[in-house]
């Protein structure tokens, strides 16, 4: 499922337009990637976390030149299911 995909079922289950689907998604979006980009934590109870999570430096290699780089420490957002979101993931097999 895609976003114009998502949006169109929020739209149909919500009984509202898609335009107003489309703000309502992209205003969610926007909240959770500013608060975890601020360092908070995200919890959707049953659905999940979102949070950030640091990564150290470390030593890579260039793939052409087999060259040694160094890949900078970062910050990447990771996401943690929820129970709820885990069993209907299994129920779905």
């Amino acid at each position: 499922m895609n976003k114009s995909e998502l949006i169109d079922t929020i739209s149909s289950e919500a009984d509202i337009s898609k335009a107003a689907a489309e703000r309502a998604l992209t205003s969610a979006m926007n909240a959770i990637m500013k608060a975890v980009a601020e360092g908070d934590r995200v919890t959707l109870v049953g659905f999940g976390t979102f949070h950030a999570s640091k990564r150290a430096s470390r030593t890579g290699l260039n793939p052409r030149t087999g060259e040694k780089i160094e890949i900078a420490a970062a910050n990447v957002p990771k996401f943690t299911p929820g129970a709820a979101f885990k069993d209907a993931a299994n129920k779905a097999q």
